[in-house]
């Protein structure tokens, strides 16, 4: 088998080495981020990539890649770039502004906000405005706070129904005190 050829001798700060060996010892450390540790810290002891492969159980192709992104970012290399995807669409103002709208408004002709009703104000589709709700914990159809009855007899209602229970109540603890009185 031919001798590979030698890559490029990885030179650590005592800073970066600092680093290096508490993130590949830390038990909170992501796996891979310790792995990737673990790969730099044995670059720089100058083994080549297949000897280092088979030390951390990994394949030469992946001691190259972290070494060779080592080399050219240091230890901002090892992390993860962003993964692609479609960015976000909805502003943090939006949200704050479909918050605000959800905790201190309320719609046209209705009561509470729903998400069709709040969509059709803010141009939100619907579920998004869901993942907003839930997201902040927001239930804008369960409401927190009494609320009085707008009956024009609602307090002539609420003197019936209170007598009937004091009336029963009183009858109660007279026909107690009947019984105990009684030998």
């Amino acid at each position: 088998m031919a001798d590979q050829p030698r890559c490029k001798p990885v030179v650590l700060s005592a800073d970066e080495r600092d680093n290096l060996l508490s993130w590949s010892r830390r038990s909170t450390t992501q796996q891979r981020l310790a792995v990737r540790a673990r790969i730099i810290l044995t670059c720089a002891e100058r083994l080549k990539n297949g000897d280092e492969a088979k030390r951390l159980n990994v394949t030469p192709q992946t001691v190259g890649k972290w070494r060779e992104r080592f080399q050219i970012h240091h230890l901002a290399g090892l992390t993860d770039e962003p993964r692609p995807g479609q960015p976000r669409t909805i502003s943090d103002a939006k949200v704050e502004d479909i918050i605000t709208k959800t905790l201190e408004s309320k719609p046209a002709h209705a009561t509470q906000w729903s998400t069709r009703s709040m969509a059709a104000v803010s141009g939100v589709p619907r579920s998004s405005i869901a993942r907003i709700w839930r997201a902040f914990g927001l239930k804008p159809h369960l409401t927190d706070t009494f609320k009085l009855s707008t009956d024009p007899w609602f307090t002539e209602k609420v003197r019936d129904i209170t007598g009937l229970y004091l009336s029963r109540l009183k009858a109660g603890n007279r026909s107690r005190i009947t019984k105990s009185s009684t030998p």
